[in-house]
């Protein structure tokens, strides 16, 4: 609908000249108007979205005003009807209401009658679309499963595509860098969709051999090939019902993208050794972090595949693109790892948040988040380094001997506090001999009690 436009009107009356006459009312007050001479001709054009509002006329053949809002109303329930008759009466008004009209015009119509009560039907299918649209938000960031958090612009707008695509019978495909959380929409995607009680299956085209992904796509039957001693159930099939996720799909080799395309378009797949098609009913996911369109033309993957795929288009932005939101999802993990970990959640300073901010991420969401566990696990120091000058930077990540050194550092620092500075005590408690206590206390450089 365009911007001026004030609803969408469908009309349906077997008279010409009276559909003739409202369409010409209503286009003149910025209405869209479609008319239809007969009730069955209407239900056939219905479309998501489409219409606001239905006028109908009560007597018509074949299918009367009565038996189209049965049908409307099965479709959609709050749907506004408004009927017209020449030959009405209170009973037949009050009936019509009763049985779920927005109201009821005797004919000949007042145009200024008509044209309010359109309005007031037009309004109350906003509000009604609206306070939906409130509902399945709602639904959707309270059920169980996934949730994308953020507040930002470039957010809110990625999280209203993936609700207004959530339940479309469309392949979907997502860009974003590494670490933005692609498998993590695909998820969201899945787990909030008609298809939550069948399988998600995630697939990472890199990983998986060139000489073994087609038996791991498409299964094989037993002797297929060499080592194939018993049917193999491959992840198309095992996602039929659900969704299947190919991540990396740039890694795909040529000679398997072909195959990967009849499946896409057929809806079927046949296991290796086999003739029996499988039928399935099954969205696809793909995701890559580079740009497919210029593979294409590197000849390195099919530009027919990638159409296929790329019939939606998912964009993930870079956490630098989000940084409102890095305060918000640095908390999330934190508190995530905390609750993993049985350790306390330390308030994150101001100066550390204003460092947080001026980060580029070049890991994203998933280098924040091994931040925040760093820094809920091995402390303030395993996540933000101090320099002489007293300024304050992003520790960059550790190796495993400097991760166990904190760790180690960490233990020992707990114990002595949990024993109020009794060596006696956090011997037993970390099964030390004292000689190794002490010599790990001067290690880290720690004392009996915090005040010594």
């Amino acid at each position: 609908m365009a911007e001026d436009q004030l609803g969408c009107v469908f009309i349906v009356d077997d008279e010409k000249h009276i559909r003739t006459a409202i369409e010409q009312l209503l286009e003149l007050q910025n209405y869209q108007v479609r008319s239809f001479s007969s009730a069955k001709e209407l239900l056939a054009n219905i479309d998501q979205g489409k219409p606001d509002v239905i006028i109908s006329d009560i007597n018509m053949p074949v299918m009367d005003g009565h038996q189209l809002m049965t049908n409307i109303h099965k479709i959609d329930r709050d749907l506004p009807i408004i009927l017209l008759t020449g030959f009405g009466d209170i009973s037949m008004a009050v009936n019509a209401i009763r049985n779920g009209a927005y109201d009821f015009i005797e004919k000949p119509f007042n145009n200024e009658h008509l044209l309010d009560t359109v309005k007031r039907a037009v309004d109350k299918r906003t509000l009604t679309l609206e306070n939906r649209e409130l509902k399945k938000q709602l639904q959707t960031h309270t059920s169980p499963g996934p949730r994308i958090l953020g507040n930002s612009p470039v957010i809110v707008k990625m999280r209203q595509t993936l609700d207004n695509i959530m339940d479309a019978p469309a392949d979907i495909m997502i860009n974003g860098e590494t670490g933005t959380g692609k498998e993590l929409v695909a998820r969201y995607l899945h787990d909030h969709s008609i298809r939550k009680d069948h399988n998600f299956v995630a697939l990472n085209c890199g990983a998986i051999p060139e000489n073994i992904i087609e038996s791991e796509l498409f299964g094989a039957e037993s002797g297929a090939f060499t080592g194939a001693d018993k049917r193999r159930i491959g992840k198309f099939e095992y996602a039929n019902g659900g969704t299947i996720f190919l991540d990396e799909i740039e890694s795909t080799p040529m000679s398997l993208q072909i195959k990967l395309l009849r499946v896409l378009e057929d809806r079927q797949v046949v296991r290796l050794g086999s003739n029996n098609s499988i039928q399935l009913d099954i969205r696809v996911i793909a995701a890559t972090k580079v740009d497919l369109l210029e593979l294409c033309e590197q000849g390195t993957f099919r530009h027919d595949l990638y159409y296929r795929l790329n019939l939606v288009d998912v964009k993930i932005p870079a956490l630098r693109e989000r940084k409102e939101d890095i305060p918000l999802l640095f908390l999330h993990f934190a508190r995530v790892a905390s609750t993993r970990y049985r350790r306390e959640l330390i308030p994150l300073s101001q100066q550390n948040r204003t460092i947080l901010l001026s980060n580029e991420w070049p890991g994203n969401v998933r280098e924040l988040r091994n931040l925040a566990e760093r820094f809920v696990l091995l402390g303030e120091d395993a996540a933000f380094e101090k320099h002489q000058d007293n300024s304050t930077t992003l520790r960059s990540n550790m190796g495993l001997a400097e991760r166990v050194g904190f760790f180690e550092r960490t233990l020992l620092q707990d114990a002595l506090l949990s024993c109020n500075g009794s060596i006696k005590d956090t011997m037993e408690m970390l099964s030390l001999p004292r000689k190794t206590l002490y010599d790990k206390m001067k290690k880290y450089d720690l004392q009996r009690k915090e005040n010594e």
